[in-house]
């Protein structure tokens, strides 16, 4: 029964996304700056004043800085399959990290650790990228140049990915949606670039409080600020040529990251260090921007409908995202938002959180497994071998030795505004149950809603995604 209920209710919208119109009138051009593996607690629009991005910092001349813009999985392929389909990644068969590869040594490396091939789940194949109901309605859209998201993407969904695409590449003047990303900011980076000359003193550094105040910690983090600020610099090259062309004002440009940083505890982390992001929206130049900040509580499935509403496109019913801004969009601001963990590459894991403004409720499944996981890919970094070293040989603080916990809470919950770095578990004050058990209900409603497959395992449920017969059905 349980398998049927996680097909039925997507099924019977899938072919919705054909029914969409533009309105003629409303063609504007809109640009994606994307930085990886960024929390938003790093940049100086959030607090931070480590560094003064000049680059990025134009786009709030008439742009929103978002404060409540959250991944729903802290981790990049499940994140991208959200963004492209409009969809929880744990709806679709999504979000396992990874599920699906183009690359054939990292397949078979991942088929023999897991014991099931990697695949490519046939509902979101089904699902018409946003992307391509643009080009449906003369959209011209490239991507520079990253895709990786989760499942096999359909060739029409760009008329150009690769490393030079861009809008430039068109041959009219048709408007045009065009992405850059920029990988300098990506975790490997933290170790890759490690020697490199540093663009800010380690010692001017605050360090949060879940990390050690080290040499070590203080060095990492100054190579991330440094990969910041030559992330601000390509950026520039491409706000100069949109000004060149006489694009840049009137055109949407979104300044993002893909989920939380780059180091321990941020990526792959169901914390807010990895699923809060930053998000700085410049409108066109004849949109006058008063209010210069906004709260409401966003997920990256918001996107596909937002850039369909702002573009004059109707929006698929099956999105379960909400646009958040232009001539579509939602009135009812969100009251909870949700995330999720589930594999993160030879790792199994399984983690349900769901937030309101100010208080947060993680479920944790597989309890015998610690928040630091033995990710092979993280420990090439300096950093997460220090912690590693120091946890083994009992030299953490208290605050930092929570992340290696084994085994952690069933359940935690926080109170954010006390407590953003959530390291005051208080699920068994008596004060607060309340807001716990409403959380809880929020969260089992949400699991029911979407039909999250939470308790079907991978394995068998890679024969549930890849079976055509029962999409056909």
């Amino acid at each position: 029964m349980r398998k049927k209920l996680f097909f039925t209710s997507i099924l019977t919208s899938f072919f919705v996304v054909n029914s969409c119109q533009v309105n003629e009138a409303i063609k504007p051009n809109v640009i994606w700056l994307v930085l990886e593996d960024q929390s938003q607690y790093f940049f100086p629009f959030y607090g931070d004043n480590t560094i003064e991005l000049q680059n990025i910092n134009q786009l709030l001349d008439n742009g929103i800085v978002y404060e409540g813009m959250n991944s729903p999985y802290p981790v990049c392929a499940p994140s991208r399959s959200a963004i492209i389909t409009g969809m929880y990644p744990n709806s679709i068969g999504t979000g396992n990290q990874r599920a699906y590869s183009y690359y054939r040594a990292e397949r078979e490396e991942h088929e023999k650790q897991l014991g099931f091939p990697f695949y490519s789940s046939k509902f979101a194949e089904q699902i018409k990228p946003f992307t391509q109901i643009l080009r449906e309605n003369g959209y011209y859209t490239s991507n520079n140049s990253k895709e990786d998201y989760n499942f096999k993407l359909t060739k029409e969904a760009w008329d150009d990915s690769s490393i030079n695409a861009s809008w430039e590449n068109r041959e009219g003047s048709e408007p045009f949606f065009s992405v850059f990303n920029f990988g300098i900011t990506h975790e490997s980076q933290i170790w890759i670039r490690d020697e490199q000359k540093l663009q800010v003193n380690p010692e001017n550094l605050k360090v949060p409080p879940f990390f050690p105040n080290d040499s070590i910690t203080r060095h990492s983090m100054a190579v991330n600020y440094s990969n910041i600020l030559e992330a601000d610099k390509q950026i520039g090259m491409i706000i100069q040529r949109l000004k060149e062309q006489n694009l840049y004002d009137n055109s949407y440009i979104f300044f993002y990251s893909d989920h939380g940083g780059p180091f321990p505890r941020h990526k792959r982390a169901i914390y807010e260090t990895g699923s809060k992001v930053p998000l700085i929206i410049k409108f066109p130049k004849s949109m006058n921007i008063k209010n210069k900040r906004n709260l409401d509580l966003l997920n990256f499935i918001d996107f596909a409908p937002t850039i369909l509403s702002i573009t004059g496109i109707d929006i698929p019913a099956i999105y379960q995202g909400r646009a958040f801004l232009g001539s579509n969009k939602n009135k009812n601001k969100r009251k909870y938002l949700f995330t999720a963990s589930d594999r993160f590459d030879e790792v199994p894991e399984k983690i349900r959180a769901v937030k309101s403004k100010r208080y947060k409720y993680i479920r944790n499944y597989n309890i015998n497994i610690p928040h630091a996981i033995d990710n092979k890919y993280r420990s090439q970094m300096k950093l997460m071998r220090h912690l590693s070293y120091l946890n083994d040989n009992e030299l953490l603080s208290k605050e930092e030795k929570l992340w290696f916990r084994n085994p952690k809470s069933f359940e935690e919950f926080y109170d954010l505004e006390n407590d953003p770095f959530e390291l005051n578990n208080i699920i068994d004050d008596i004060r607060f149950n309340k807001e716990i058990n409403n959380l809880r209900e929020q969260l089992d409603n949400w699991i029911q809603m979407i039909n999250d497959p939470i308790s079907i395992p991978e394995k068998e449920l890679v024969k549930l995604l890849t079976d055509n017969k029962t999409i056909q059905e």
